[in-house]
């Protein structure tokens, strides 16, 4: 393969995630030298609100490794002495200790203790959302005698559960107890890859900016420092992604039973609630349009291919609930294919997560443990059967198939070969495809003026939608590719 002209991204040496490998371990990449940079800057010239730093990047951009760069370099440079992270589930924690690890940092994961004290050794202390509201009193005393007289970082991972709303504040605990817990830091990093809520509510670290459009009054949050994921592909950090909408006719009623049936167009439904109706009938299996069969017959049909030059290639199925997800698990097995169904009822989700993950099925099939920061570099497939039809759940599923590993990193020329998303022709669903590589603003808007997701001027909506499927083959499939790169992004293998 010859080099490129200039850096694209491809480096020789990379490691797991795709970065350079320098003397003392991974180097940062362009946007990562940038985030060091800002919050040098909030370091040195501090001013009122100027301790909140918000990062939107998209996955696989390496915003865990980044922010534990970022905090290495200003250690060094003496303006930071140690550093908090507040994350949301186990799995992610593990990932941060592992990450830290690498970089010689030595990250501490906090526990409720037994005794009076919990000591918090070394340089990082690790806690959850959820640990952080249950014993935030007691954490507001061992931060304060742990940290006292400390230059000291607050990360906050995923901070877009992190949700804040003076009316209730019950109701969005962690925000409240992160905003606690964390005064104190001389600075306050959030990490998200999807900014944006679907309950119109604000969040921490996120500063935002009062505007006035057309709808009114709004305040919009717009991130200090934003890595959008179409920059991401076209520097051959992530796969590209195709998508294959399966279109088709929803019969309602139940002609054997003497009643009237009626017949939907599923991809130019505008009517809210025959929308909604028209997708909770799509992804039944059994249904007699067959349109979630004939998704799951396209999408196995696509991971053979993919496999022809990626053959640890795997498939992921994201169902609606336990009943579902069996259903299809079931239906995949009796293909032949190897299938690990997973869930969070499920005691053996985790040891089945990390089995796949190491190359022990060929799809996996679940409802609800396979979003943020679920990272399967084998992963090229994705269906996606639920009724959830939020641009942020939808956003976080279908990236889970963009990572890349170091070996077929540089193996794969750039753009890297597309990973495929295949799902029912929902219109929303299929707005939100053609916007997914690009950053979107979140505009919140007071509770009487919030716009209902999907209609026109809200994030997400989009009037373009493929109306020649309602011809009489409207059962075909339709096809949204990925951005349009520059001509000099391209070459050949």
């Amino acid at each position: 393969m010859p080099a490129p002209s200039f850096d694209l991204g491809l480096r020789r040496g990379a490691g797991p995630a795709g970065f350079t490998r320098g003397p003392s371990g991974p180097e940062p990449r362009g946007w990562q030298r940038r985030l060091i940079q800002l919050l040098r800057a909030r370091l040195v010239a501090a001013g009122p609100g100027g301790q909140d730093v918000l990062l939107h990047a998209g996955p696989g951009a390496g915003k865990t490794l980044g922010a534990l760069l970022a905090f290495r370099q200003l250690q060094r440079e003496g303006r930071l002495d140690r550093f908090v992270v507040f994350c949301h589930r186990s799995a992610i924690a593990r990932q941060w200790v592992a990450a830290a690890a690498r970089l010689g940092l030595d990250l501490h994961e906090w526990e409720a203790p037994q005794g009076p004290s919990a000591a918090a050794p070394g340089v990082g202390l690790l806690l959850s959302y959820q640990a952080a509201a249950l014993h935030r009193r007691r954490l507001e005393r061992e931060l304060a005698s742990h940290l006292q007289g400390q230059h000291w970082l607050a990360i906050a991972d995923e901070v877009h559960h992190l949700g804040l709303d003076p009316l209730e504040p019950e109701a969005t605990a962690w925000g409240h107890a992160f905003s606690n817990l964390s005064g104190g830091a001389h600075l306050r990093l959030g990490l998200t890859g999807t900014p944006f809520r679907a309950d119109n509510l604000g969040f921490c670290s996120a500063r935002r900016i009062r505007m006035h459009d057309q709808d009114g009054p709004a305040e919009r949050i717009i991130p200090d420092l934003c890595v959008e994921p179409r920059a991401l592909i076209a520097a051959g950090d992530v796969r590209p992604l195709e998508f294959r909408f399966q279109d088709g006719w929803v019969e309602h009623g139940r002609p054997e039973d003497g009643r009237d049936s009626e017949t939907s167009p599923l991809s130019a439904e505008q009517r809210e609630s025959w929308r909604a109706r028209n997708l909770r009938r799509a992804i039944r299996p059994g249904d007699r349009g067959g349109i979630a069969l004939r998704l799951l017959l396209q999408a196995r049909r696509r991971l053979e291919r993919v496999r022809l030059e990626h053959p640890g290639a795997g498939g992921l199925v994201v169902a609606r609930d336990i009943g579902h997800a069996g259903a299809i698990a079931d239906l995949l097995s009796q293909e032949g294919d190897r299938v690990h169904l997973v869930h969070s009822q499920d005691p053996e989700a985790a040891r089945r997560l990390a089995a796949f993950q190491a190359g022990d099925a060929d799809w996996l099939v679940s409802i609800d443990m396979c979003a943020e920061g679920f990272d399967a570099p084998r992963l090229r497939v994705v269906a996606y059967l639920t009724t959830v039809v939020t641009r942020s759940r939808f956003v976080q599923a279908i990236t889970r198939a963009v990572r890349m590993d170091g070996d077929r990193a540089d193996r794969e020329a750039i753009p890297r070969r597309p990973s495929f998303v295949f799902a029912p022709a929902d219109p929303l669903l299929i707005g939100y495809a053609r916007g997914w590589t690009v950053s979107e603003p979140y505009v919140i808007r007071s509770r009487q003026a919030a716009l209902t997701p999907g209609t026109p001027g809200s994030p997400g909506s989009d009037q373009r939608l493929p109306l020649q499927a309602l011809a009489d083959d409207a059962g075909r499939m339709i096809s949204v590719s990925g951005p349009v790169l520059p001509s000099f992004n391209r070459r050949i293998a």
